[in-house]
C-alpha cells in the first residue's frame, strides 16, 4: 500500500460532463420559472408505507382490477387537479432516512444512518443542529411553519437536572425535550416521535387485552416502566406525562390511543391552518401521517367522515383494516382540499386558498406488504432497493403556478420525469426565490437537491443528476446496499438508451468504494429480473456509471460535483512509511506537506478539554494514529482530540476511525459548525450497526480546524476510545 496516493477519476471528462449537465439543466429551470407573488402556501402530506397500488389514482398505471383496488377518491381528485408523477422515488426504502432526505435535500447515507431506521425510544437526532431544512427554508422567507404527524428523525430528552439525557433510561419526560422539530425550523409541532405503535403505550386497549400481554411486551403497557415512548408531544412537551416514572395519562384528550391519531392530527392541521389564514403570512405545513404503518389502527371517523370499516374496492366491496388505514389518508387529504376550496384567501382577494396553495401527496417508501396489488408492476416492497421499495405516489397541484389546472373535473396531467424527494428543497427554493446554501464557501444544505419546477409545470426534464436509493433487505450480508439511476447516458460518444439502474454492495456507503453487483434497464425490464452486469457489451457503460456513482458518493453532494476536483489525497496511517512521519513526533503544530503536485500543508495538534496537551506525542500502530498523552492507552481517549488545519480550502471526503479494543464515541466539528456524533469503521454506533467512515464532511476553509474529539458532545453519553486510520480530502482551486 502506498502511504499517499491520488484516486484520480479515470476520465476528467466524466466529472466535467456530470457537472455541466447539472449546471445546464438547473440554469434552464431558473430561466423559465419566475417566483410567485404573493408566494404560495404549501401543504406537504406524506403517508407511511404506501405503495403505488394502494391508491386508485394510479390504477390505470398499475393495472389493478376493480375488485382489488382500494378506492381513494380524494387522491384521484388531487391527481385531476394537478400532476401525477409515475417515476417518483424516495431516497431510501425505509422511514427515517427518507424523512431526513426529504427535509434536508441531502441523501440520508451522508449522515450516520447507512441503513435501517432510528431505533429505540429516543433515537438520537439525525438532522444536525444548524442544518437547513424545508422548515428553515420557508421560515427564513417569512412563512409560518407547522408540522403534525410522525417525526421519526430523532429527538433528545432531558434528565431531571435539565441536562440532555443520554437515552430513554435517564430521561425525565416531565421536562421539556431538548431536541424536537422546533430546533429544525418549525414554529409549531404536534407529533408522535416515530411509528405510532412504538411512540407510546396504547391506552385504548381493554384491561383484558392488557392482561393477556406477555412479559416480553410488558414495557408496552402503560406504567412507570413503560419503554416505548413519550406519547403525544406538543412542541417540547410530552403532554401525557404524569411524573410517575414514564407512566402516561390513561384518560382525557392527552391519552395516547392508537386509533385516535387520524382525527387528532387532522384536527390539529386544520386548526393551525385556520390560525395562519388570519395572518398575512404564507404557511408551510408538513403533514407526515402515521397511517398506514402497522399496527393498522384506523380511526372511527375524521370530521364526521367514516374511516373504520369504510374502505371499499372500486367495485364496492369491503376491505380489511390495513386498507381502512390507507383510506384514512384519503379522508384526511380530502378534508384539507375541502378546507382550501371553501375558504377565501386573504392574501389574494376574490380567490379561494386552493388556488395559490401547493398541495403534495406522497409516501415515505413502498408498501409494507409484499403484494403486487400494493406495489404495482414492480419488484418487492418496503425495505428493498428494488423499485417496489422506493417508487411511490407523488401528486402535486398548484393552480396559480400552472401545476395542473386546479379543476377536479378534468383528466389531470401525467409526467414521466425521474424525480426524488430530495428534489423538494431546491424546487421550493426556486418557487419562493430563496438562494440555496453556498457549498463552496462552507455553508451546509440541500447538497443533493435539484429543482424540478419545470416538470411540475408539465415539461419533461431530460437531464438531471443521478438518483440514489438505499437499504436492501434482499442482501444476504450487509443491508447498506445502494443503487443509482441514470437515463440515456452517453459514453465516449456512444449512446446507451435506457433507464439504467446499477446496484452496489455496502462498501460504497460504508467506505466510498464502488463494487457493482446488479444492473437493470428499467425501460425494458421494470421488474428487475434480467441482471445485465455480466453483459460484456455493456462494460463501458458499467465503468462509466461506476465512475459517476463514485464521484457523487465521495464529493459530498450532487451540487458539490460542480466544483469538487477529481483528485483526492489520502492520508493513511496504517502504511508504515507514512506513519513514520508521525510516530513519536510532538503532538503540537506538526506540519506536513502531503502532496507534491498540490501545494497544501496540514497542521496537526492534540488537545484535551480544548487545551493543548504539554509534552504529548503522536504514536502509531497498525490501527492508526493515537496520542501519547494523559489517557491510559496510546489512542484518542479521555477527552483527548486531534485537530487538523489546512492552509487551503479543502473538501473533507472522509475520516476513518478505528475503535479496535476501544469504543466508538465522541464528536467531530468542522470550523464553527455544530458538533456531530462520531462513528467508526469497525464499531457500531448503536444497535443498528451504523458503522463506516465519517463521510461527506464538507468544505473546510483555510485556517479553520477539523476537530476529532473523544469527548461526548452532550456530556452524558459514553466517551470514545479510537485511533485515526485515514483522512481523505480534495484541495479546492485558489
Amino acid at each position: 500500500m502506498q502511504s499517499l496516493h491520488h484516486d484520480r477519476v479515470k476520465s476528467l471528462i466524466t466529472s466535467f460532463v456530470a457537472s455541466l449537465i447539472l449546471w445546464v439543466s438547473q440554469a434552464d429551470v431558473c430561466a423559465q420559472v419566475q417566483p410567485s407573488e404573493p408566494p404560495p402556501n404549501v401543504i406537504l402530506m406524506m403517508a407511511d408505507d404506501m405503495g403505488l397500488g394502494d391508491t386508485s389514482a394510479y390504477q390505470d398505471f398499475t393495472g389493478n382490477h376493480d375488485d382489488v383496488q382500494l378506492d381513494t377518491p380524494n387522491m384521484e381528485r388531487l391527481a385531476r387537479m394537478g400532476v401525477r408523477f409515475t417515476d417518483a422515488h424516495t431516497p431510501s426504502s425505509r422511514c427515517s432516512p427518507t424523512r431526513y432526505g426529504l427535509l434536508t435535500g441531502r441523501y440520508p447515507w451522508r449522515n450516520r444512518l447507512k441503513h435501517w431506521v432510528l431505533f429505540g425510544s429516543q433515537g438520537d437526532p439525525m438532522i444536525e443542529p444548524g442544518r437547513p431544512t424545508l422548515a428553515t427554508l420557508f421560515r427564513d422567507q417569512g412563512y409560518a411553519t407547522g408540522m403534525v404527524g410522525k417525526w421519526h428523525v430523532g429527538l433528545r430528552y432531558r434528565r431531571s437536572d435539565g441536562l440532555p439525557a443520554s437515552g430513554w433510561s435517564d430521561a425525565d419526560i416531565t421536562q421539556p425535550l431538548h431536541t424536537t422539530p422546533l430546533d429544525h425550523g418549525f414554529d409549531y409541532c404536534r407529533f408522535t416521535s416515530r411509528s405510532h405503535g412504538t411512540s407510546g403505550p396504547n391506552v385504548g386497549v381493554s384491561a383484558t387485552k392488557k392482561a393477556s400481554k406477555t412479559k416480553k411486551n410488558s414495557g408496552k403497557i402503560n406504567g412507570p416502566l413503560q419503554n416505548v415512548g413519550p406519547g403525544h408531544i406538543h412542541g417540547r412537551i410530552a403532554v401525557g406525562a404524569t411524573g410517575n416514572g414514564k407512566q402516561l395519562v390513561s384518560e382525557g384528550p392527552d391519552a395516547y390511543v392508537h386509533s385516535n391519531l387520524g382525527s387528532r392530527h387532522s384536527d390539529h392541521a386544520i386548526e393551525w391552518i385556520s390560525e395562519q389564514v388570519q395572518s398575512a403570512k404564507p404557511f408551510f405545513l408538513y403533514y407526515p401521517s402515521n397511517s398506514n404503518h402497522g399496527p393498522h389502527t384506523p380511526d372511527v371517523s375524521i370530521d364526521g367522515v367514516p374511516v373504520q370499516s369504510a374502505s371499499r374496492t372500486k367495485s364496492g366491496n369491503s376491505m380489511n383494516a390495513r386498507y381502512d388505514y390507507v383510506y384514512e389518508n384519503d379522508v384526511a387529504l380530502g378534508r384539507l382540499l375541502d378546507y382550501l376550496s371553501e375558504n377565501n384567501d386573504p392574501r389574494n382577494p376574490g380567490q379561494k386558498l386552493i388556488e395559490n396553495t401547493i398541495v403534495i401527496f406522497t409516501s415515505d417508501n413502498g408498501a409494507e406488504i409484499n403484494q403486487n396489488v400494493a406495489s404495482g408492476p414492480f419488484r418487492s416492497h418496503k425495505g428493498s432497493t428494488y423499485e417496489g421499495g422506493h417508487r411511490v405516489p407523488f401528486l402535486v397541484s398548484w393552480k396559480a403556478g400552472k401545476v395542473g389546472d386546479g379543476d377536479a373535473t378534468t383528466a389531470g396531467q401525467d409526467n414521466v420525469t425521474l424525480v426524488g424527494h430530495c428534489d423538494l428543497f431546491a424546487t421550493f427554493a426556486q418557487i419562493i426565490n430563496a438562494p440555496l446554501p453556498n457549498l463552496a464557501e462552507g455553508e451546509k444544505g440541500a447538497e443533493d437537491s435539484f429543482s424540478v419546477v419545470t416538470a411540475w409545470q408539465g415539461n419533461t426534464v431530460q437531464k438531471r443528476p443521478p438518483l440514489f436509493f438505499h437499504d436492501h433487505k434482499e442482501s444476504k450480508t450487509d443491508h447498506a446496499v445502494s443503487a443509482f439511476r441514470l437515463d440515456d447516458p452517453v459514453v465516449d460518444g456512444k449512446s446507451f438508451p435506457g433507464q439504467w439502474k446499477l446496484f452496489f454492495d455496502a462498501q460504497l456507503l460504508r467506505r466510498g468504494v464502488a463494487n457493482p453487483i446488479e444492473l437493470y434497464d428499467l425501460a425494458t425490464d421494470q421488474l428487475e429480473q434480467n441482471n445485465r452486469l455480466d453483459d460484456s457489451r455493456l462494460q463501458p457503460l458499467i465503468d462509466h456509471l461506476t465512475q459517476i456513482a463514485t464521484l457523487h458518493r465521495n464529493s459530498g453532494g450532487h451540487r458539490m460535483t460542480e466544483f469538487a476536483p477529481s483528485q483526492r489525497i489520502v492520508l493513511d496511517w496504517t502504511d508504515t512509511d507514512f506513519a513514520n512521519r508521525f510516530d513519536g513526533k510532538p503532538a503540537a503544530g506538526l506540519t506536513i506537506s502531503p502532496d507534491s503536485d498540490t501545494a497544501v500543508t496540514v497542521e496537526f495538534n492534540a488537545s484535551q478539554h480544548g487545551k493543548p496537551i504539554p509534552s504529548a506525542r503522536f504514536v502509531t500502530n497498525v490501527r492508526g494514529l493515537g496520542i501519547d498523552g494523559p489517557g491510559k492507552f496510546d489512542q484518542v481517549e479521555s477527552s483527548e482530540a486531534i485537530s487538523l488545519k489546512f492552509d487551503r480550502d479543502v473538501i473533507i471526503d472522509s475520516a476513518g476511525l478505528i475503535a479496535g479494543n476501544g469504543q466508538c464515541g465522541g464528536f467531530y466539528r468542522v470550523g464553527d459548525h455544530a458538533p456531530l456524533a462520531i462513528y467508526c469503521i469497525d464499531a457500531a454506533l448503536d444497535a443498528n450497526d451504523q458503522s463506516g467512515v465519517i463521510s461527506d464532511v464538507g468544505v473546510l476553509k483555510a485556517g479553520e480546524s477539523l476537530i476529532l474529539s473523544s469527548s461526548p458532545h452532550y456530556q452524558t453519553e459514553p466517551a470514545g476510545q479510537w485511533r485515526l486510520q485515514s483522512l481523505t480530502f480534495r484541495v479546492l482551486p485558489k
